[in-house]
């Protein structure tokens, strides 16, 4: 049996900012092949794509206010893209035994962004101090390997119970984990540097401890990538109801977005939506021919 991955991401200024530095991205994983030159009727110069096998998902939050947000979170992204494609000998031979090296390249496109961000940061004075978290859900069915810094969020919603895969980074979180009798389940700020981040990209200090999480999927599972714009105004048995809905992606976002805004709006928000259909009696893959 076959997935069909249905995806769809949005993002919103919010009702109060000025400036979105909130970035996302969707893209597929797919084998391909330049063909430079052959006796077969194909044009010269044509890629040769297969069937998609993966799929790579990102939110990031900019952290540094005005462009320097922006800036950080755009770098953040299109480095931990890039750095996966020149990566991708790990994706087309994925398997048990070399899991342990995936995980380590996923978090090299990490630092690989750090480094990025940083290097400008030392050219620019002004971007001195920008930083992003960012949320990364790389999926080769049926596995999904989240790689996490910051308060951006992934959930995953299976048979309609809600699990937050990844854990905020923030202050109030660190010394509750500190706390032997904490309740991990209370999020009411108990110092004045609760919501204030720890680990994020970019940054006055070069530290950075990804999280790394691998999640079995199931079938009909629903995933959400999304910013705290999102996850301030809505709960997580709000954000279960609408995943779990028969609802597309793409309406999904907009009432995730609508309803944000509704609620107040003061900050960017942004969402990336997956739902995971079984697809039955799917013929073979065969190599497409596109012009480039």
């Amino acid at each position: 049996m076959n997935i069909d991955v249905k995806c769809h991401g949005e993002t919103h200024v919010g009702k109060h900012r000025q400036e979105n530095e909130d970035q996302f991205l969707i893209a597929d994983l797919t084998k391909s092949m330049k063909v430079q030159q052959t006796s077969l009727g194909l044009n010269h110069q044509t890629r040769l794509l297969g069937d998609t096998q993966g799929k790579l998902l990102l939110v990031a939050d900019g952290v540094g206010g005005h462009a320097s947000g922006e800036r950080a979170s755009s770098l953040a992204v299109d480095g931990v893209a890039n750095y996966i494609l020149n990566a991708m000998d790990w994706f087309m031979r994925l398997n048990d035994r070399n899991e342990d090296q995936l995980k380590k390249e996923l978090k090299s496109a990490f630092a690989h962004s750090q480094t990025i961000l940083n290097d400008e940061a030392e050219d620019i004075p002004q971007r001195r101090g920008m930083a992003t978290t960012l949320t990364m859900a790389y999926i080769v069915w049926p596995n999904m390997y989240v790689v996490h810094v910051g308060d951006t969020r992934c959930y995953i919603v299976h048979d309609r119970d809600i699990e937050q895969v990844t854990t905020d980074h923030t202050i109030g979180n660190l010394l509750r984990a500190a706390e032997k009798d904490a309740d991990p389940n209370d999020t009411k700020p108990f110092h004045p540097m609760s919501h204030a981040l720890w680990n994020v990209i970019g940054g006055r200090d070069n530290s950075l401890e990804p999280q790394f999480e691998k999640v079995v999927l199931s079938n009909n599972d629903r995933l959400l990538l999304c910013s705290d714009g999102l996850t301030r105004y809505l709960e997580d048995h709000e954000l279960a109801y609408e995943l779990a809905s028969e609802a597309t992606p793409q309406q999904i976002c907009k009432t995730f977005i609508d309803t944000s805004n509704s609620r107040g709006g003061k900050d960017n928000i942004t969402c990336v939506v997956a739902k995971f259909l079984p697809v039955v009696g799917d013929a073979p893959s065969k190599l497409v021919p596109r012009e480039t």
